[in-house]
């Protein structure tokens, strides 16, 4: 006699009786006289119909169940079949809803213990009570988002690393870069219940606002926080004051180790980032400077002193490190190098590069010999750094200010799986085509449930001060392009291969275009 494979993939013998049990449930359902002879006759009858499917002495019990749905139709007896197709139905919804209920021993046994992968997946997340309540809010959201949110194909995809979505964990956009402009004009505040700071008219204040903006806004998103021109910005309130080095210096510090205590969910710190201009950019120079909410008699040109003098507190505190000297995580600085850089041996310089061989930090902007300009673009976070004139081509310009933009959500596609599975470079870009489409896909269903949530207030700072998605992109990564030459069977060479180059090439173009469209 031949096997059963179920569901699961296990497999048992066959036998007819469950085949019998089945239809006479069918029966009573619709409550149709029967006898037992009809029932052996029809069971007898859904055997001789899947004889075709049996292979190597197996067959698959969706078969049989189809099988039985013919034969009750072919028969005569569709109002039974229609009784088996909804009983049939109801057991589907059932198994789907044991996969979909999570073990509240089990999510909390494979944090504690250390069994689950997620517990290191993020390396700023501290084992901790922090971090268990993280895990198991984590493991719900992601459950929900796969389930209830996203649909099959989207949820089969992530499941079986075609793609992976990012951050399914939180129910909430991925990064956001913010006007400091805003901050220092309008102040922190602004909810109903919550306590409202007026305009910084200090620097000391001003260091503290952005500490708490940036904690408060990354409870309300999944990724990093940045803000823009840092460096320009804080500068009139060094002016204003007539700080001396030392005082500015404290306000810096107090502002890194802030934004390193570990104040966010899941006991880590903020993941933010800030782009300094170190020489003042042409979008801001002739604009009056801002101090307490008000413009000032002078402009934020007038300031390049004072702006030396906050780059180097910046970059002497990163270069120490803490207590322990170690580096700090956070802020992660961006610096802009323009036609305008000085690349004399003055102190500032050494400094920065000094910071640069000893922990491989700041990232750079190399905007000599580039058609861009600073003010086209943001460096978000690990994963994002945006072109910004690709959003004025979108908008017209931007509402507020340019720093007001962000990603709602990424998915990276697995490259070397589509190369393995692929018989020829057509059929790769077959298969490429159809992940693209099940990410945008994927993205565009985030897009609309986050805005929904957004406008019920359920990200209540970020209402006050972004208002709307509209100017944050959806991204769309890829992975292993290195794998992906030596997966191919047209190609089976590594990066190193100028073929592979090539062809690498024309994946990133073809990506292009198709996200362009």
């Amino acid at each position: 006699m031949y096997q059963v494979i179920k569901r699961d993939g296990t497999a048992s013998d066959f036998t007819l009786t469950k085949i019998s049990d089945a239809i006479m449930k069918a029966f009573v359902a619709t409550e149709m006289e029967y006898s037992n002879d009809i029932i052996d006759l029809l069971s007898l009858r859904v055997t001789a119909d899947f004889q075709s499917k049996v292979k190597d002495g197996a067959i698959h019990v969706e078969d049989i169940q189809d099988s039985v749905e013919r034969v009750l139709e072919q028969t005569g007896y569709s109002e039974v079949a229609k009784a088996y197709i909804l009983y049939r139905k109801q057991h589907e919804k059932m198994r789907e809803m044991k996969s979909t209920i999570l073990d509240y021993k089990d999510v909390v046994n494979s944090y504690v213990k250390v069994e689950d992968w997620r517990v290191k997946e993020n390396s700023t997340v501290t084992y901790s009570v922090g971090g268990l309540i993280l895990s198991n809010s984590g493991a719900v959201t992601a459950n929900y988002w796969l389930s209830e949110i996203y649909d099959e194909e989207i949820a089969e995809a992530h499941r079986n690393a075609d793609i992976h979505i990012h951050d399914l964990s939180m129910l909430t956009g991925y990064c956001a870069g913010w006007s400091l402009k805003q901050l220092i004009t309008e102040g922190l505040g602004g909810i109903p219940g919550k306590i409202t700071s007026a305009p910084a008219r200090h620097l000391s204040v001003l260091c503290n606002q952005m500490v708490n903006f940036l904690g408060i806004m990354q409870n309300e998103w999944a990724g990093a926080q940045a803000f823009s021109s840092f460096d320009t910005y804080l500068a009139p309130f060094v002016k204003i004051d007539n700080l001396t080095y030392p005082e500015v210096k404290k306000c810096i510090e107090a502002f890194i180790y802030g934004v390193n205590t570990p104040s966010r969910w899941g006991t880590q710190a903020p993941f933010s980032n800030i782009t300094l201009d170190w020489t003042v950019p042409a979008d801001l120079a002739e604009l009056p400077a801002i101090v307490g909410g008000e413009p000032q008699n002078f402009k934020y040109k007038d300031c390049k002193k004072e702006m030396d003098m906050i780059n180097k507190a910046f970059i002497e505190t990163m270069v120490e490190g803490d207590a322990n000297g170690r580096g700090f995580q956070y802020p992660i600085p961006t610096y802009s190098i323009t036609k305008d850089f000085d690349w004399s041996e003055t102190e500032n310089n050494k400094l920065l590069f000094e910071m640069t061989s000893k922990y491989g930090t700041p990232y750079f902007s190399n905007y000599i010999n580039s058609d861009m300009e600073p003010s086209d673009v943001r460096s978000m976070c690990c994963r994002l750094r945006l072109d910004l004139r690709e959003l004025r081509k979108k908008t017209g310009g931007f509402f507020g200010s340019g720093e007001s933009t962000g990603s709602v959500g990424v998915v990276t596609i697995n490259m070397p799986r589509i190369a393995y599975l692929s018989t020829n470079e057509d059929d790769f870009f077959k298969r490429l085509n159809r992940l693209m489409d099940i990410s945008a896909r994927s993205l565009k269903i985030k897009r609309g449930v986050i805005t929904k949530l957004l406008d019920e207030g359920l990200y209540p700072y970020t209402k006050r001060y972004l208002g709307t998605f509209d100017n944050h992109f959806s991204t769309i990564g890829l992975i292993g392009m290195n794998e992906v030459g030596l997966n191919a069977n047209w190609l089976r060479a590594d990066m190193t291969d100028p073929k592979t180059q090539e062809f690498t090439k024309k994946v990133l173009n073809h990506m292009r275009n198709r996200l362009s469209e």
